[in-house]
């Protein structure tokens, strides 16, 4: 399709703006392309009274001649975005015009071909109008094409895509680009990650009826090809130790902010996560700017900070946010009892599955639960002075027996778990990124943990036109220039390619 009669008016920097092209030649091409619809869709009617094809087999035939006639018509919107002038100047350089030829791109629909020009000054790379102008993605894939691939790998692994994509019989990526499309756009991402999630939250509000914010930090332990698995397990030979357990996992850490009605309804969560850091540094940054911006909206809303007993979390939840109710998630409480008491009267005894429902009940319901537990403990451990065990759970309940206030926090309808974050750690990590034979390197997982606590946070309808307006730079030549006639253009046989 040859564009170059199309005289283009954008220019350069700005926002985008309309081509002005030959309307009439614009709406002969639609035609052209509805009248072979037209004509593919009576064939296909014809085939079916004659064959026996099936449902099925008329759908198929179908979505392939629609597919067909909206790569035709992505086509002609391509070719407008194109610009087919002598030279350009952009930003004060002269581009000179070194090439003109079809390229194929992918849209929605499948592969299209265009004519497009391609510019250069001096060394410089070229640069290219048409891809520029439509915001075209990684040089080959439309917008939505690329937002649909992002989803896609997002939700399943590239293997799995591919096949799906190839049954949907649209557009067909293959699973290497399924796999490096996403690490492409996190990369982008990640270079303007604090602006575009200062835009996200600016542009939200807080939920009616929200009463109470509860911020929790978690981790789940994932396999890393870079893992130094190998390593590890030779260390603990070397110090006489059995090599067992996820000697190749990191922890990848996830956060998650969460509102609550007045009784006690989870109303909205926003999820975060990422890959293994050193003390989670970029996570806890990335929590600390969600709740300020939260208490600057709606700074009489109660705080509240939720985790398992892990001393990091709570330097930084205290730190971080020392105003906020601080609470043991209730569960990882009942895990560390049940530890104790079996070391105690045996793995699952009858006397320990007894104990354990009592101080469970206690520790649930009473307004000083924890320290009936901590007595408890206390005399195991007199009873049993070498078990490390016990000896280590009561130092457990009483270093957090200040967050500990569960009958008190449930009789103001305000959480006591930490199962947010957990399902956090389980939906944006385990399920996605834990099955059979699956090792990551930083640079995937990330991609993968970005547009997935994007999407499970509904947060993606906002972000992908940030992130796919990177892509657009509109160009044009300027007014005067006069596009050359079809019978003295330069064709890419007399130039050369790049």
């Amino acid at each position: 399709m040859d564009n170059g009669h199309f005289l283009t008016t954008i220019h350069h920097g700005g926002p985008p703006m309309g081509i002005n092209l030959n309307l009439k030649t614009t709406n002969s091409a639609i035609a052209g392309v509805l009248a072979i619809l037209a004509q593919n869709i009576q064939d296909i009617f014809s085939q079916s009274e004659r064959e026996d094809m099936g449902l099925e087999g008329f759908e198929r035939k179908l979505r392939g001649v629609f597919a067909e006639a909206e790569c035709g018509v992505v086509a002609e919107k391509l070719a407008q975005y194109d610009v087919d002038v002598p030279k350009l100047v952009l930003d004060g350089k002269n581009y000179r015009r070194v090439l003109r030829a079809a390229s194929t791109y992918t849209c929605a629909a499948g592969e299209v071909q265009v004519t497009r020009s391609l510019y250069r000054h001096q060394a410089e790379p070229a640069i290219v109008p048409l891809d520029q102008n439509a915001g075209i993605v990684e040089g080959h894939w439309t917008p939505w094409a690329a937002r649909q691939m992002v989803v896609m790998t997002s939700l399943l692994p590239p293997q799995t895509g591919e096949t799906l994509f190839a049954e949907i019989g649209m557009m067909r990526p293959s699973k290497s680009s399924l796999d490096r499309l996403p690490k492409a756009l996190n990369a982008v991402w990640e270079a303007d990650r604090e602006r575009f999630e200062q835009q996200l939250r600016e542009a939200e509000t807080i939920p009616d009826g929200t009463v109470t914010v509860a911020v929790s930090l978690d981790g789940v332990m994932t396999p890393m090809k870079d893992g130094k698995r190998q390593a590890k397990r030779e260390q603990a030979k070397a110090e006489g130790k059995r090599p067992r357990g996820p000697a190749g996992h990191q922890e990848v850490g996830c956060g998650t902010v969460s509102f609550f009605n007045a009784q006690g309804e989870r109303l909205q969560t926003r999820k975060l996560a990422r890959m293994p850091e050193p003390k989670k540094k970029c996570l806890k940054r990335q929590l600390q700017a969600e709740m300020e911006h939260i208490l600057q909206q709606q700074p009489d809303l109660r705080l509240m900070a939720i985790a398992d007993g892990a001393k990091d979390n709570w330097t930084f939840l205290k730190g971080a946010f020392p105003k906020a109710t601080a609470v043991v998630d209730f569960f990882h409480a009942v895990d560390h009892l049940k530890d104790a008491l079996d070391n105690a009267y045996g793995e699952n005894t009858p006397p320990a599955k007894a104990q354990f429902d009592k101080l469970r009940r206690r520790l649930l319901d009473e307004s000083n639960g924890v320290e009936a537990v901590i007595r408890s403990l206390r005399h195991l451990r007199k009873k049993h002075p070498r078990r490390k065990v016990i000896a280590r759970e009561l130092a457990y309940f009483r270093n957090n027996r200040h967050r500990m206030h569960y009958a008190d926090l449930k009789a103001q309808q305000l959480p006591i778990g930490s199962g947010v974050v957990e399902a956090a750690c389980k939906t944006l990590v385990t399920q996605r990124m834990k099955n059979s034979g699956m090792r990551w390197r930083h640079c995937g997982g990330q991609a993968i943990l970005t547009f997935r606590a994007l999407l499970q946070s509904d947060r993606f309808d906002r972000a992908w036109p940030k992130l796919a307006s990177t892509y657009v730079v509109p160009v044009r030549p300027p007014a005067e220039v006069i596009p050359f006639p079809k019978s003295q253009r330069t064709t890419s046989s007399e130039v050369g390619a790049i």
